[in-house]
């Protein structure tokens, strides 16, 4: 899909929406128009300018908007660089660590600093299965010392497939990843969405959004649900519809439906 028909889709949305969901709104559709070049403009300095030339073309139409857009794009890629070599930063040494789940084999990503992110590898569900799978869940593939990060975030997942009743008790990975490390509406909505609601609990696009403090934003909710690097931990799956139906998951709807009937299963149990 071009850029042009990422930002026209913008077209049916209110013009009510705030000029914070509006700026998010544009940079999603840049991100999946060019996720790993357009990571770059997370800047704050870079957030509003995108918009601008985003709001620019979409008023205007005019192919010249469109080429200073993406002009952006690639400023904010060098000032990224930029500014890692500027306070000394350098490239993470990235590991991974792959398990064996009652779902399929999940990979997690991360460093000395925080987990990068968590993948859907392979998954062992039926398309129509929301039955106890095994409630296993091993390291099948690793290096023999792992960064403190991905320890935690292991025994954390292994905690929620086997004893779940333990992921309050265990410490929460910290989460080295773009989206975390500036201010946004994303990350407000992921933090909001860790912070209030539970295991064993669903909650509404719309809810999530009054939660977040912008009740106009469930359109937003959604974007925000499909950059979570972190499902699972970040619980994006009981994110759902308000009319009850599950709604959409990076992982598939079988997916989702599993983990929240996994939740629901746990949590009757540990009620008796």
């Amino acid at each position: 899909m071009s850029l042009h028909s990422e930002l026209r889709s913008l077209y049916l949305l209110p013009k009510t929406l705030s000029k914070n969901v509006w700026i998010f709104l544009i940079k999603e559709k840049c991100y999946h128009f060019g996720p790993d070049l357009f990571r770059r403009a997370e800047h704050p300095q870079l957030q509003l300018k995108v918009a601008e030339m985003g709001a620019q073309y979409l008023q205007n139409e005019n192919s010249n908007y469109l080429a200073k857009l993406l002009h952006v794009l690639n400023m904010a890629s060098r000032l990224h660089q930029k500014v890692a070599l500027k306070d000394g930063k350098t490239q993470c040494k990235k590991m991974h660590v792959m398990l064996n789940s009652p779902v399929g084999r999940i990979e997690i990503s991360g460093c000395g600093t925080g987990v990068h992110e968590i993948q859907f590898k392979e998954n062992a569900l039926s398309q129509n299965s929301t039955k106890e799978a095994s409630v296993t869940c091993e390291v099948c593939e690793g290096p023999e010392e792992m960064t403190e990060p991905l320890n935690q975030c292991t025994a954390w997942l292994q905690a929620y497939f086997c004893e779940p009743w333990m992921t309050e008790k265990l410490p929460m990975p910290p989460f080295h990843h773009p989206v975390f490390e500036q201010d946004s509406f994303t990350r407000q909505v992921l933090r909001t969405l860790l912070r209030d609601v539970k295991f064993g609990e669903a909650v509404s696009y719309k809810q999530l959004a009054d939660l977040a403090g912008n009740s106009k934003a469930a359109r937003a909710v959604g974007g925000a649900m499909r950059s979570n690097p972190v499902p699972i931990i970040i619980p994006c799956h009981r994110v759902i519809c308000s009319s009850g139906q599950t709604g959409n998951y990076g992982g598939g709807t079988h997916l989702k439906e599993w983990l929240l009937s996994h939740e629901k299963l746990q949590k009757e149990k540990l009620a008796y």
